[in-house]
């Protein structure tokens, strides 16, 4: 029996062409529909956005009902009956396309978007063959001066899609519907140049040709490219995506609204796919020669090389005197080879990654407190969050998927928001608390939420009883801290702590996000605690919560740390006296026992001569790591420097011998990503000239100089069996296909642990030094990586000094002009940007441009650097 509304049901059951449904009340017509199999025609509906019922074309008839309804946009209601094609809904929707057609040009020839157009589909799909109905041209302005996206006012439609993504998704406001009738266009809002994310995302939405890719625009029709299902190789959001390439090149980036990040991604993700076909990729092995110049080479001259010299470096001063730099770029199967072949071929453990930098300390932290690392659920748990709190990250330019999610929880869900960052980041709009810390003070604002939450009695107590142990040593540590220092320390105040406190816990399922000011605070350890500690305190890590995720900027640094390419452990987080034997007995060698050097201390080794050579895998030392010139003088002093990259970095400019990798289109695997999810990949294209996979090169090198004769490498299946087996991370059975690497639960059986709290105070400022210089990621880069590629250069080409109006006014600084950024060790000369994101005394440079040099500033990469100001 049908239930109706009246009695407070949540659901409906209503017939659509003669069928019955029962669906939840307030789904639309054509959703119920949809959910029976009938297609109704639509333009303007898009799942992932709210419906405008733009387009009139899924125009449906309700019997009793005099006019007909828009389905899109029309909530059920209980017993209704509903017809969905009839000859007079057909008529309808056939004149209102014919009206939708009189201004629209019949350019599709030259339409980049024919062949995939909705309005192409859809006229065919109704017969919409002639139009009876004419008008005077009215032909409105291309936006040729928009970078990246192209805007052809005349053929939009106006259903308003481009617009409700960019303001509900992407939270970017871009763009509008101007002006009104038939004189309405979509632009930029105000009529100002367009100033957004350049996500891209408005062009996946658009149904016709009204905004497409300037990059793409010409390279040839949709239909003669191969399209590639694959995995996003710059950030850590783990977005999939479609790789449409022809002739070995990669030509477009698109995403399906019905995979896991619903068609949504960042502009690294949709455009940043021309640093595969930048002019800088190495084509070629490189081996120095007697005068210190580099010269192309075989590959077989060129492993030989470096396979000699290993051996005869291991010979004479033993294993110890080889190190290792893995990369946050390759794939779980090419880390898992690169640790094997140091410990296994080589017989070394000096193995880490610039992960060192940050996020494999918090992840040691993590692990000692919940046993397990990385994300404690799928990102899109976000979504159902009724609190989220964001800790020391910019959300959109560490990793732009986890934003997406936090702008869904706000808008959809409503869920309370509290930012906490040094710098006002793009999510403050969002924002029902901005609590802006002074820089170095993370750990003091983090404890100071836990002592808040305490205070205000809001604590998950059944949570806490269940399932945490060791409360007390982090309330006596938190008695210790007054509210009062707690203010004094980082700026914020007791009473704003309180309510954000109140925000955080409301609604019982909170999710936590920290990023890089936290992991690279001066005082991390407490920092990255605390953070973890209010996750146990909210109960988010529980099976209420929403989950706790630690970002990182890559994609793959989550994939290195399961993979071992650390010192501490063997894959799998598994000590070496554990299972260092079982390790050697599946690799047919001895795995030593010995502790490894960490990235610091290979520096160090480098410098003292201990260590003779360096392998360098995917990353670039003398742009990542503080203190250039220090790195520099290290490297130099190398027997010898090993570097396997895309592309010729000054690190690379270095080696001894450089081997060209391929890219993230170029191979197959298996990426995971900080929330760990585990997903696989095929190869898209060839690889570029001479350049192989980093597995193809490993396993060649594994085979070289491994001490057992003839040992074989593994297939790519293989190779996952093997990992599964030896790491117990991963099942056999993926939760997709093509691949041996479905990731269990990463979680033990016991109670997590609080952590006792005891923050440091931020240093003064330097003497004649007043300004602290932050240094992080920007929206428009990932990494490095993407200031090779020319779409992303196009909208940032450049680094910057971003200073705040009074500081400038101060300074005797205005936009534009050169200011010389000193610090103890050295100076660069950047451009000033004015900006109102800053508090007072704090500056800011991006990370990503190597030219920059901003690392000849720093002796750390924790905190900030004290610095002076002089126009240039």
């Amino acid at each position: 029996m049908a239930h109706t509304e009246s009695s407070g049901s949540t659901t409906a059951t209503l017939t659509i062409d003669g069928r019955q449904a029962t669906v939840p009340t307030g789904t639309t017509i054509l959703e119920a529909a949809a959910g029976l199999g009938i297609k109704i025609p639509t333009l303007c509906w898009l799942k992932k956005v709210s419906t405008t019922g733009a387009c009139r074309i899924c125009v449906v008839e309700v019997e009793g009902v005099e006019r007909p309804m828009t389905a899109c946009n029309t909530p059920v209601k209980d017993g209704i009956n509903v017809t969905t094609s009839t000859p007079k809904l057909e008529q309808i929707r056939k004149k209102t396309m014919e009206l939708m057609l009189v201004n629209h040009p019949l350019d599709c020839p030259v339409c980049d978007a024919a062949g995939e157009c909705d309005l192409q589909d859809t006229c065919y799909a109704l017969k919409v063959d002639k139009n009876q109905y004419a008008a005077a041209p009215d032909r409105l302005p291309i936006r040729y001066d928009w970078p990246l996206i192209e805007n052809c006012a005349t053929r939009c439609i106006l259903c308003e899609k481009c617009a409700k993504v960019c303001h509900e998704i992407v939270g970017a406001d871009a763009i509008e519907v101007k002006s009104c009738g038939d004189r309405s266009l979509i632009d930029t809002v105000d009529g100002k140049p367009l100033d957004c994310d350049f996500c891209g995302n408005c062009i996946n939405s658009c149904p016709t040709g009204t905004l497409i890719s300037k990059p793409f625009k010409f390279r040839g029709r949709p239909w003669t490219f191969d399209v590639t299902p694959s995995i996003c190789g710059f950030c850590s959001s783990g977005c999939q995506i479609e790789y449409h390439s022809s002739n070995s090149r990669i030509e477009r980036v698109t995403s399906s609204d019905d995979g896991f990040n619903r068609g949504n991604l960042c502009i690294n993700g949709r455009f940043g796919y021309s640093a595969f076909n930048s002019s800088g990729r190495l084509t070629d092995p490189l081996i120095k020669d007697s005068a210190g110049t580099q010269q192309k080479s075989g590959w077989g001259q060129a492993l030989g090389a470096v396979a000699l010299k290993l051996k005869e470096i291991v010979a004479e001063h033993g294993p110890a005197a080889v190190a290792g730099i893995g990369s946050p770029r390759v794939t779980n199967e090419e880390s898992y080879l690169f640790q094997k072949f140091l410990r296994g071929a080589v017989g070394t453990n000096n193995i880490d990654s610039e992960a060192r930098l940050g996020y494999f300390p918090a992840q040691i932290i993590q692990h000692e407190m919940l046993g397990y690392s990385g994300g404690t659920r799928a990102m899109d748990a976000i979504e159902q969050a009724t609190a989220v709190v964001v800790i020391g990250a910019d959300l959109k330019a560490e990793s732009a998927g986890f934003a997406y999610r936090v702008i869904q929880a706000s808008g959809r869900n409503n869920a309370k928001l509290v930012v906490a960052t040094s710098r006002a980041t793009s999510m403050n709009k969002f924002a029902n608390a901005f609590l802006q810390y002074r820089s170095g003070s993370e750990a003091w604002l983090a404890a100071g939420l836990n002592k808040a939450i305490l205070a205000e009695g809001l604590e998950n107590k059944a949570f806490i009883a269940a399932d945490t142990k060791e409360l007390a040593t982090l309330t006596a540590s938190l008695d210790a801290l007054s509210f009062e220092r707690i203010a004094e320390v980082s700026g914020i105040a007791e009473t704003e702590l309180r309510e954000a406190a109140r925000l955080i816990t409301s609604g019982g399922r909170t999710a936590v996000i920290y990023g890089a000011e936290v992991m690279r605070s001066f005082d991390a350890g407490n920092a990255v605690a605390a953070s973890i500690d209010l996750a146990l305190l909210t109960g988010e890590v529980g099976p209420d919560g929403a989950g706790i995720f630690q970002l990182d900027e890559k994609n793959t640094t989550q994939s290195m740390q399961d993979m071992g390419v650390c010192p501490e452990y063997l894959p799998g987080y598994h000590t070496y006296g554990h299972a260092a034997a079982r390790f050697g007995e599946a690799w047919k060698a001895a795995v030593s026992t010995a502790p490894g050097k960490d990235l610091f201390q290979i520096m160090a080794g480098i410098e003292s001569g201990e260590i003779k050579a360096l392998y360098v895998l995917g990353s670039d030392l003398l742009h990542c790591l503080p203190d250039r010139n220090r790195v520099m003088k290290a490297l130099q002093k190398l027997e010898l420097l090993v570097v396997q990259d895309l592309f010729l970095t000054e690190t690379a400019r270095l080696a001894t011998v450089v081997l060209p990798a391929a890219g993230a289109a170029e191979k197959s695997g298996s990426f995971t990503a900080v929330d760990n999810r585990v997903q696989c990949f095929p190869q898209a294209v060839a690889p570029i000239a001479e350049a192989r996979s980093d597995a193809q090169i490993l396993n060649k090198l594994y085979a070289l100089v491994s001490p057992v004769a003839n040992i074989a490498t593994l297939d790519q299946s293989g190779l996952q069996h093997e990992i599964a087996t030896l790491s117990g991370l991963y099942s056999e059975v993926c939760d997709h296909e093509g691949c041996r690497m479905g990731r269990i639960k990463n979680r033990v059986g016991r109670q997590a642990v609080f952590k006792a709290l005891s923050p440091s105070a931020p240093a003064a400022s330097e003497p004649g030094r007043p300004f602290s210089l932050g240094v992080g990621p920007i929206l428009r880069h990932n990494g490095s990586y993407t200031t090779w590629s020319e779409n992303n250069l196009t909208v940032s080409g450049e680094a910057y000094l971003e200073i705040g109006g009074a500081d400038a006014a101060k300074a005797g600084l205005a936009a534009g002009d050169d200011v010389r950024i000193s610090s103890a060790l050295g100076s660069i000369t950047l451009q000033a940007r004015v900006s109102d994101a800053l508090q007072p005394g704090l500056v800011f440079v991006p990370a990503h441009f190597r030219e920059a040099q901003v690392n000849l500033l720093a002796t750390s990469a924790a905190g900030t650097v004290a610095v002076k100001l002089e126009k240039a």
